[in-house]
């Protein structure tokens, strides 16, 4: 989910399964303001379902924004017979660590 596809979500259905993990957060005045003004905008919506919103396509974003970097292991090649090397960046550890967490998840609950 993007940030700019959220107004669309919004007016749809959400998806996904929740757990029971819950993260209290304090806000500046400005970002209150602005999850107050959303949550007036979309009264279907609730607070609390804005933000989990909002942090899902942060938190795409910032996966999509990781940098790759090129290991020295070739894992396949291109259609043009390039070879194509594992990420050696912190996308990679990254994946691995929400692996590891998704999994203790589904395992506790």
């Amino acid at each position: 989910m993007s940030i700019r596809s959220l107004h669309r979500e919004w007016e749809a259905r959400s998806k996904g399964r929740l757990t029971s993990c819950e993260y209290s957060v304090h806000l500046t005045e400005q970002d209150a303001a602005r999850i107050a003004a959303l949550a007036e905008m979309y009264p279907l919506r609730s607070t609390e379902q804005i933000v989990t919103d909002l942090l899902k396509a942060a938190l795409d974003e910032l996966e999509n924004a990781l940098p790759y970097r090129e290991g020295e292991r070739v894992l396949e090649e291109d259609e043009f017979g390039d070879p194509v090397y594992e990420d050696a960046g912190p996308g990679r550890l990254f994946h691995e660590l929400t692996r590891k967490h998704l999994q203790r998840l589904r395992e506790s609950g």
